[in-house]
C-alpha cells in the first residue's frame, strides 16, 4: 500500500514538472529524442526486413543481426539529430531572446554534419531521401515567392519521364554510380527477368538453386 502511494506522489510529481512552462524547451528536446527514436525505428525496421531478406545472403541469424543494426543506426542516428537540433534552436531562441529562421538552418546543418556527416548506407539513404523533397520543396517556394514562373502545364509528366530515362541509363551504362540498394532492386527487377532454365525460375522464383 505504501509503494502504491509512493508510485503515485512520484507520478503527481512528474507530471507536475512536466506541466512548468519553464523547463518546456529542456523537456521538448527529451521528447524530441524520444519521437526520433521511436520513428527512426519504425521506419527503418519494416525496409530493413524487406530489402535483407529480398537481396542479402546469409544465415537467418546474420539477416537479423543486420536488421536490428541498421535499426539500430537509424533510430539512434535520428534521436541525437534532434535533440541536437531541437537544443541548439533552444539555445540560439534563448541567448538572442527570439527566434528568427536562420536558427533552425543553423541548428539543422551542424546536427547534419554531427549526426549524419559520417558516410554509410543509412546517411547516405536518409540524405538522398532528404534531398529529393529539398528539390521538390525549393521549386514550389520559389514559385509562392515569385522567383520561379507559375508553370503553364502540368511538370509532373516530363519531370517522371527525366527521372525515369536518367535512372535506366545510368542503371545500364553507368551502374557504378547509383546506390548500392538501388542497384540491387534494379537489377532483381530489369537484369534477372533476362535469364531462365524452365517453368520453375521463370514463373514461381527468380532464380532456382542450381542456376546460382
Amino acid at each position: 500500500m505504501a509503494a502504491s502511494q509512493q508510485l503515485k506522489a512520484l507520478l503527481l510529481a512528474v507530471n507536475t514538472l512536466l506541466r512548468k512552462r519553464r523547463y518546456h524547451a529542456a523537456l521538448a528536446v527529451l521528447k524530441g529524442f524520444r519521437n526520433g527514436a521511436v520513428y527512426g525505428a519504425k521506419i527503418r525496421a519494416p525496409h530493413a526486413l524487406v530489402m535483407t531478406f529480398l537481396f542479402r545472403s546469409g544465415s537467418l541469424r546474420e539477416k537479423l543481426r543486420a536488421i536490428l543494426q541498421a535499426t539500430y543506426t537509424h533510430s539512434w542516428n535520428l534521436a541525437r539529430f534532434v535533440f541536437t537540433y531541437k537544443g541548439l534552436c533552444a539555445l540560439q531562441a534563448h541567448v538572442q531572446g527570439q527566434t528568427h529562421q536562420a536558427h533552425s538552418f543553423l541548428a539543422a546543418c551542424l546536427g547534419g554534419v554531427l549526426v549524419f556527416g559520417e558516410k554509410n548506407n543509412i546517411n547516405s539513404q536518409i540524405n538522398m531521401y532528404l534531398t529529393s523533397r529539398v528539390l521538390f520543396a525549393l521549386c514550389r517556394l520559389g514559385v509562392e515567392k515569385g522567383y520561379l514562373p507559375e508553370p503553364r502545364w502540368d511538370p509532373f509528366p516530363w519531370h517522371t519521364g527525366v527521372v525515369w530515362g536518367i535512372v535506366l541509363w545510368l542503371f545500364e551504362y553507368h551502374r557504378h554510380t547509383l546506390q548500392p540498394s538501388l542497384q540491387s532492386s534494379m537489377t532483381y527487377i530489369y537484369e534477372d527477368s533476362n535469364v531462365w532454365h524452365d517453368i520453375t525460375d521463370f514463373l514461381i522464383y527468380n532464380k532456382t538453386s542450381s542456376s546460382n
